[in-house]
């Protein structure tokens, strides 16, 4: 199997769509020590979303849920996915959370899996050119990786791994009955991938991907378990905390009926499927 999936293949399988309707963030600060999912599927956002899910018993429980510790924007309406802001080079925690019901894949019990965590492009015609849009990033860049794993920070993860040839990706193995969070630094920022224009530059969107695979028979990690992302923007040190604020800024200067129209900035952003 190639150590990473490709982005259209992704498209195409279905493993990362129509995130308008999905979860989109959560309503309050998780703890340090809060990593039983009942424990967030219990916060008000989630209640909220009840009322709106399927009552058949075929609704699809994704096993894991990843929760990435930097908030939302709030100048995002309400039906649209959500957009977090990052800063460059700073580590971020994705807590990587057990959300299986009882008897739900037994056969990973006890056991390990891999994820590979991506940054990839959020717009299709970027995803399209991926290849060499990275080749030239790397060109302007020479030893520097796209993507990198904080390792000292990162709390339960086992055999760490980064391919050269994929300066995007990281990936590691982790016990779903532990506790676990990722911290990773993304070092390219959107504006890096912004053709010059008359009159400034507007920065690409990002996705923060998450896959997540189990063993098999062989003792390989190449059976497909779940996938998740979030759409991010990268901003020079600094400036991820500028453009909140700004946004903060605006929204605080909008009517109340105005107001309704978008959501409020969450503390967390979760990864949907």
């Amino acid at each position: 199997m190639a150590w990473v999936l490709k982005m259209d293949e992704v498209i195409e399988s279905g493993l990362v769509h129509d995130f308008d309707a999905s979860l989109s963030g959560i309503g309050q600060e998780l703890g340090a020590g809060a990593y039983s999912m009942s424990d967030v599927l219990a916060l008000p956002i989630f209640k909220q979303e009840d009322s709106s899910l399927p009552l058949d018993g075929e609704t699809k429980h994704p096993p894991f849920q990843y929760v990435m510790c930097a908030a939302t924007s709030p100048a995002v309406k309400l039906h649209d996915e959500t957009l977090t802001y990052l800063n460059q080079g700073q580590s971020y925690e994705i807590r990587m959370l057990d959300n299986r019901k009882m008897g739900d894949m037994p056969e990973i019990t006890g056991k390990l899996v891999k994820s590979i965590i991506r940054v990839v492009f959020h717009d299709r015609r970027l995803q399209y050119t991926e290849h060499q849009q990275l080749e030239g990033w790397k060109w302007n860049r020479p030893g520097d990786r796209l993507l990198d794993l904080d390792i000292p920070m990162s709390v339960g993860i086992i055999d760490t791994r980064t391919n050269p040839s994929q300066l995007n990706a990281v990936e590691f193995l982790w016990d779903p009955a532990k506790r676990t969070s990722a911290f990773i630094q993304v070092h390219c920022i959107s504006t890096e991938f912004t053709p010059r224009k008359h009159g400034g530059e507007k920065g690409v969107p990002f996705r923060i991907q998450v896959d997540t695979f189990k063993q098999n028979e062989n003792g390989e990690y190449t059976d497909h378990l779940h996938s998740a992302s979030c759409q991010i923007k990268v901003f020079k040190p600094k400036g991820a905390d500028r453009k909140q604020k700004t946004d903060r800024e605006k929204m605080e200067k909008r009517t109340a009926h105005e107001k309704e129209k978008y959501q409020p900035s969450y503390d967390t952003t979760i990864l949907t499927e």
